[in-house]
């Protein structure tokens, strides 16, 4: 038997494993990619304990592999007492039909266990376009899609992730949701747990246990208040008892990061194959569209002692050859000068590149010192000035000039970048023609200060990349008000775009109008989306985040089903006192402040960045209760 699985991990599940394994191998050699489903990469934890929980990615295991979150947990969570946690990506359509075929279960990748037998089976929320992904893993788990089919045999199924910041859409699918962030909230829930199960607590007072633990929303609890006719509509629930709205989770700066160096390596190529080290958490810059800046706050630096430690040990233990450093806004980081020299010395000679995601366009943020310390291997850089028009840009609150993102392309391509691509969005509040030509005219001035700024004999290999994304109205931001552009007035939109863009040296891509509406219909579905998500995956929706097997017949034939449809659900406005379907969840950045910001955006005014302006009164930091406060959560105060 050519067994992948250690030993110690076999020997007290010697037979059930066995027979699985038995299963399955024959599988490997009839798909592609089979080390999507086999372990032992390097850095894998193997561990033995009671209580076991199981993280699922709800996307194939190169995209899976990538993701920092639940990395994160990952380590954390076997760092707890008797406690494991092991991996679960969903497989590609070729290993579902093979595994259905053979009657094989969806198991963890670990030791090889059926995910219907962990304690707890933890799901990330996100992208809307893999809510039909979800409930393919679940099935292929053989645990009811639906919560309420459930029994005392079944795992708890817990989800979180940045779409859970509106859980209705899937709350008929999980029994409790972690908003905000997991860190210290996933070990208080596994301790409950654990001490439920112990006593022999039925499910149902499992789940009201949970429901006790600050930031963790179980529907069937919590949504028994909120269905209730006589206690009335929500909105008069919270405000006689705010019990009800669910606060979100905030780490305190002291348990951000890694718990160690160790990351697992891939025997696959995955779509970020590089070490990844978070260096801050939470963004002040306040961009209207930016459901991560809204949500995330407040802002947490963690020092530079430990990025740097954490990324020199990352790379010891595996071997890669690039750290990226990671955050919402990296080079915001008041200690990111000192951070890139001391990562550069220290691997000067070895042949290790530093990389920073998207850099703010501006010239402070684009310094020649980063530019030369980033070198290394790279030619790229990435920035995203979002409209073409400082009109735009003011509406969103991109507190950037058209002078800065020249300044920076001018710096980037004579310290030798040849290539640079640009992040815009077109379907913004209050957007014109013009704007949109705008972002056309904007790209050619990028164009001609690169290659003005490029050696004569290297100006044939500029690039410039523009990528354009459709606004979508996400919950707890200014813009979640608003709906979506209908689909024609997005292809019509395209259009001038794409009239407008200079003919050589651009690689235009933007987004598809049919995945960007039914994005914007999921991310602002109230309870009875799921429905419809359920329906739609019946109808044979799967990976609609691959443009190969992305269908929006199953999608329009669920919505039409269910008495409504997809435009409109897209498209739907809500007024300023209306209940919105995500009110019981709260972010910590007040509605006031939201709808001062919209207003403020139809005035194109701007708001500063409260890191190095006054207070800008979002509530973050001074809501009563909510469990955090600057002091403990790590301010940039003196640090500028």
């Amino acid at each position: 038997m050519n067994c992948w699985l250690e030993p110690a991990v076999l020997a007290g599940n010697q037979n059930q494993v066995s027979d699985l394994l038995s299963r399955v191998e024959p599988l490997l050699t009839k798909v592609e990619r089979p080390s999507r489903y086999i372990d032992s990469e390097y850095g894998a934890i193997h561990r033995e304990a009671a209580y076991r929980c199981a993280l699922v990615y709800p996307d194939v295991y190169e995209i899976g592999i990538a993701n920092q979150a639940l990395a994160i947990l990952y380590e954390r969570i076997n760092c707890l007492p008797d406690c494991a946690a092991e991996r679960a990506y969903l497989p590609w359509v070729d290993m579902i039909e093979a595994m259905r075929t053979a009657d094989v279960p969806l198991f963890s990748l670990e030791t090889l266990r059926p995910l219907i037998e962990f304690d707890i089976v933890g799901i990330t929320l996100q992208y809307e376009l893999t809510y039909a992904n979800i409930l393919e893993v679940l099935d292929l788990a053989c645990i009811p899609v639906r919560a309420s089919e459930r029994t005392a045999k079944h795992p708890i199924v817990v989800g979180g992730g940045p779409c859970a910041y509106n859980p209705e859409p899937m709350a008929a699918f999980f029994d409790a949701f972690v908003i905000g962030e997991a860190e210290e909230a996933i070990g208080e829930l596994i301790t409950m747990h654990k001490a439920a199960l112990a006593q022999g607590e039925s499910r149902e007072n499992v789940l009201v246990a949970l429901a006790t633990i600050p930031g963790v929303y179980v529907p069937e609890v919590h949504g028994l208040h909120r269905l209730t006719p006589e206690i009335g509509p929500l909105d008069r629930q919270v405000a006689a008892d705010p019990g009800l709205r669910i606060q979100k989770r905030v780490a305190p700066v002291e348990v951000l990061g890694r718990p160690s160096g160790r990351r697992i390596v891939p025997y696959m190529d995955a779509v970020h194959d590089r070490v990844t080290v978070e260096i801050m958490r939470g963004c002040t810059r306040g961009c209207r569209f930016c459901q991560a800046g809204m949500v995330y706050r407040p802002v947490r630096e963690r020092d530079q002692d430990s990025i740097v430690s954490e990324a020199v040990e990352a790379i010891r233990c595996t071997g890669y050859d690039e750290v990226s450093l990671t955050s919402l806004s990296t080079t915001d980081h008041s200690q990111i000068d000192q951070i890139i020299r001391r990562l550069t010395r220290i691997f000067k000679d070895s042949g290790t590149s530093i990389s920073l995601p998207s850099l703010r366009v501006d010239a402070e943020a684009v310094r020649q010192s980063l530019l030369t310390a980033m070198s290394g291997r790279s030619t790229g850089l990435t920035l995203a000035p979002e409209a073409g028009t400082q009109r735009m840009r003011d509406a969103i609150n991109k507190n950037v000039t058209e002078e800065s993102l020249l300044a920076a392309v001018e710096r980037a391509f004579i310290g030798g970048k040849r290539r640079v691509k640009l992040y815009f969005m077109i379907g913004l509040p209050f957007e014109t023609d013009e704007d949109i030509a705008g972002i056309g005219e904007l790209v050619a001035k990028v164009l001609a200060k690169a290659r003005a700024s490029t050696p004569p004999h290297q100006r044939g290999s500029v690039i410039i990349a523009v990528s354009v994304s459709v606004l979508v109205s996400k919950a707890h931001t200014p813009f979640q008000w608003i709906g979506q552009i209908s689909r024609s007035e997005i292809v019509r939109r395209q259009q001038i775009l794409r009239d407008s863009m200079p003919r050589k040296g651009v690689d235009l891509s933007w987004h598809d109008a049919d995945v960007s509406t039914l994005e914007a219909a999921l991310a602002r579905g109230d309870a009875g989306m799921s429905k419809i998500i359920e329906r739609a995956w019946a109808n044979g929706a799967l990976f609609d985040t691959w443009s190969e097997r992305f269908s929006l017949t199953p999608w329009i034939e669920a919505f039409e089903h269910h008495g409504t449809s997809l435009d409109e659900c897209a498209q739907r406005d809500f007024e300023r006192e209306e209940l919105l379907p995500w009110s019981h969840i709260f972010s910590g950045v007040s509605n006031e402040y939201l709808w001062s910001e919209w207003i403020r955006c139809g005035e194109t005014l701007t708001t500063p960045d409260c890191t190095f302006a006054a207070c800008t009164a979002c509530g973050v930091c001074s809501y009563e209760g909510a469990g955090w406060s600057l002091s403990v959560a790590g301010s940039r105060d003196g640090l500028r």
